[in-house]
């Protein structure tokens, strides 16, 4: 029996556990007490950690698919497989034939996270697909543009503010999301013991509405509109401060002509909160002495996400809370952070290429996830042939998913890096699997980035196992693509010298792969840190709150925070002709978070899925007496793209006007060995989302505040 510390890897909280092992088998998972980051906090997730590592629907081997039929195979043979078929339609129809689609657990994990790019690179493709947009890709764009750097995201100093508002982010059972925190429960209830106020802006009365001291329901869809009649309030009413940022902020004027068609009457009709609420809340967040607005999922899945995470910093600047304690502030992360690095001023610019079909614009290296089934189906030069998905399922997480589906069938091959036959791996061709999180070392590149507190923290494998890593994996696929063979040590020693050329620091003799590469980031980040500084601290280092970082932070081309940035701004009379537009009555479809999964993650783990179906259409009670539905009957709800049937869920909680079916779910396809899952299959709403329906500067999916017409099932 021994016990070993480990950083959960399973949603963007970063909690450290005590994992409990007798030989190789998982005892008991809690709360590492000592963490400096989660201090003893666990919740549901973290605590089936045993029960993913013993998941016997796993798979331990790779597969190829022969005749229809699924076997195991070698490495050897799987390797072989892939590059006797993806190298001919590379070699015949060029390198953007071949797509790639990373979901988000790939961020969670080191390997996938630092290796997964040398594969991407090699590849060449300009078909690159991820989660992101599907979820996050609004608010990079419009901190690229802003502050210089699409990862230079401002984060709620949550456990320093007075005055808290939240928009379309349910951080109780999201633990947080472009927001690294632990304990949200723990952090919220801090505030207003120090007597701070927390307010919060979502069609639904979450579980975060229930805590805050304020919940507004607003209309799905309208934030922009909302965050721009506070923006025209601080300016009419002489509200705007901006303090320590006056000379590091450009465009302020600009901003203030760009608000005045948005007054709060204008909006009031659309957004469904009143003109005097909207004048208060403005009032509130610029009297109060320390403020933070935060906005996330809801507010960037919506045909305005761009804009309205643009606005959620516009009012951050406008009241002098950007870059100050209290405030909405810049993370210094130990290892992997750009804008670490001084004396940058390239600026950003997205659209550099534009995806075959649509004509939708590349953002950070990626094209809209909205039209990957387009590229497969179309006919032509350029049409995509192949496809590698890693550690992503998007027929469930994507819209239309229905249609993608379809697309994956008709592919001349397909590899997927996963450790599920699920449905999306399904369609390929041959399925590699990766260790379980415990037989892997850990550290959280990405999410270090947007924590909340300046915190470092490794994870040493808790278990030996005998399959190879992801970064080994995906160093032997960059070997079949390059043609550089199958010795992984000598292109992992290529890899780490790239990375300590662009760092200054020369790689240690005595470490390979993630370790390495970590340690050199560490040794090249603002903390003077060492790989070894890590293993000897195993409940994490605490490196300080967060502390001011403009002008240093900055990368535009300005040297300042340009808060009208042209790109942007030439979204805005789109947004003003929504003031305009009559609602018609039709009922909104609207997702909702759920704290024991992670998009479709995890529901193959009997602890997580147990008890109610949590799979069901909340509606208002007004709305059910409308339209015939009753408590636990089925409700058919229908789309452009779709129709499905779920259980009804009555509940004052949710806006009248709206329609509430959690994602991820819709475990009931035929080819997938996830036999958990399938006893609670639930339904797939997005098979409802429109692929057509997308934010136009980033091509974000629109996922919340979609139309659609609900009859008794």
């Amino acid at each position: 029996m021994r016990t070993e510390q480990v950083t959960c890897p399973l949603c963007e909280a970063t909690c450290g556990l005590d994992v409990t092992l007798d030989g190789d088998r998982v005892t008991s998972v809690r709360g590492d007490a000592a963490d400096v980051f989660s201090a003893g906090f666990i919740c549901p997730k973290g605590a089936s950690l045993g029960a993913l590592h013993h998941d016997p629907d796993r798979l331990r081997t790779p597969m190829i698919k022969r005749d229809g039929v699924w076997e195991s195979a070698t490495w050897d043979e799987a390797f072989a497989e892939i590059s006797a078929r993806l190298l001919p339609i590379i070699a015949e129809h060029g390198k953007d034939a071949v797509a790639v689609y990373a979901g988000n657990p790939s961020v969670h994990n080191t390997s996938t996270a630092l290796y997964g790019r040398v594969f991407f690179k090699a590849l060449g493709t300009r078909n690159f697909y991820s989660a992101s947009t599907v979820d996050q890709i609004p608010k990079h764009l419009s901190s690229g543009y802003l502050f210089g750097d699409p990862m230079s995201i401002p984060v709620p100093d949550i456990d320093r503010t007075d005055y808290l508002l939240l928009l379309g982010a349910n951080p109780l059972v999201s633990n947080g999301s472009l927001m690294t925190a632990p304990d949200m429960r723990g952090r919220l209830k801090a505030i207003q013991a120090r007597g701070g106020k927390i307010v919060v802006l979502d069609p639904r009365r979450s579980r975060t509405a229930e805590l805050a001291d304020e919940h507004h329901a607003i209309r799905p869809g309208t934030d922009a509109l909302f965050l721009f009649a506070l923006v025209n309030t601080l300016f009419a009413d002489d509200l705007v401060t901006l303090d320590h940022l006056a000379d590091h902020v450009t465009g302020v004027e600009d901003v203030r002509a760009l608000a005045q068609p948005f007054t709060p009457e204008a909006v009031e009709p659309i957004t469904g909160i009143a003109a005097g609420t909207i004048r208060q809340l403005a009032h509130d967040l610029a009297a109060a002495p320390s403020a933070a607005v935060y906005g996330r999922i809801g507010t960037c899945v919506q045909a305005f996400g761009t804009l309205s995470s643009w606005l959620v910093d516009v009012l951050n600047v406008l009241t002098g809370n950007l870059d100050r304690p209290g405030g909405a502030m810049f993370p210094l992360a130990a290892a992997g952070q750009a804008n670490a690095q001084s004396g940058r001023r390239r600026g950003f610019a997205h659209g550099r290429w534009r995806s075959r079909v649509r004509d939708l614009p590349e953002v950070m290296g990626e094209l809209p996830v909205a039209t990957l089934a387009d590229e497969i189906l179309t006919p032509g030069d350029g049409q995509v042939r192949a496809l590698v998905t890693v550690c992503g399922n998007p027929c469930l997480s994507t819209p239309n998913s229905a249609r993608l589906a379809d697309a994956l069938g008709q592919l001349d091959f397909m590899v997927s890096l996963d450790v599920y036959l699920n449905e999306t791996t399904r369609h390929a061709d041959v399925i590699l699997p990766g260790p379980t999180a415990l037989e892997r070392p850990h550290y959280d590149v990405a999410l270090y980035q947007f924590a909340v507190r300046n915190v470092a923290n490794w994870t040493k494998a808790a278990l030996p196992t005998d399959q190879p890593q992801e970064w080994q994996t995906l160093l032997r696929l960059t070997g079949i693509i390059t043609g550089a063979g199958t010795d992984i040590a000598a292109m992992d020693d290529f890899v780490a010298t790239q990375f300590a050329a662009r760092t200054g620091v020369e790689p240690a003799a005595d470490l390979t792969g993630p370790e390495r590469l970590i340690d050199i980031l560490l040794r090249g980040g603002p903390y003077d840190l060492t790989l070894a500084d890590l293993l000897n601290a195993p409940h994490g280092i605490d490196l300080g709150p967060l502390k001011p970082r403009i002008p240093d932070v900055l990368a535009t081309p300005s040297g300042r925070v340009e808060l009208a940035p042209p790109p942007l701004t030439e979204d805005v009379p789109r947004l003003v002709a929504e003031l305009t537009n009559v609602q018609s009555g039709q009922m909104l479809l609207i997702g909702r978070r759920q704290l024991g999964s992670n998009n479709s993650w995890m529901h193959n783990l009997e602890p997580l899925v147990r008890g109610k179906n949590r799979c069901t259409a909340q509606v208002n009670p007004d709305d059910a007496e409308r339209l015939g539905l009753t408590e636990g009957g089925t409700a058919t709800v229908r789309s452009r793209t779709g129709k499905i049937e779920v259980p009804v869920e009555i509940t004052d909680t949710i806006r009248p006007g709206v329609i509430s079916i959690p994602h991820g779910w819709g475990h009931d396809t035929d080819g997938a060995r996830m036999a958990v899952a399938k006893a609670h299959a639930g339904v797939n709403s997005n098979l409802l989302a429109d692929e057509l329906l997308i934010d136009a500067l980033s091509g974000n999916a629109v996922l919340n505040g979609i139309p659609v017409e609900v009859s008794p099932g």
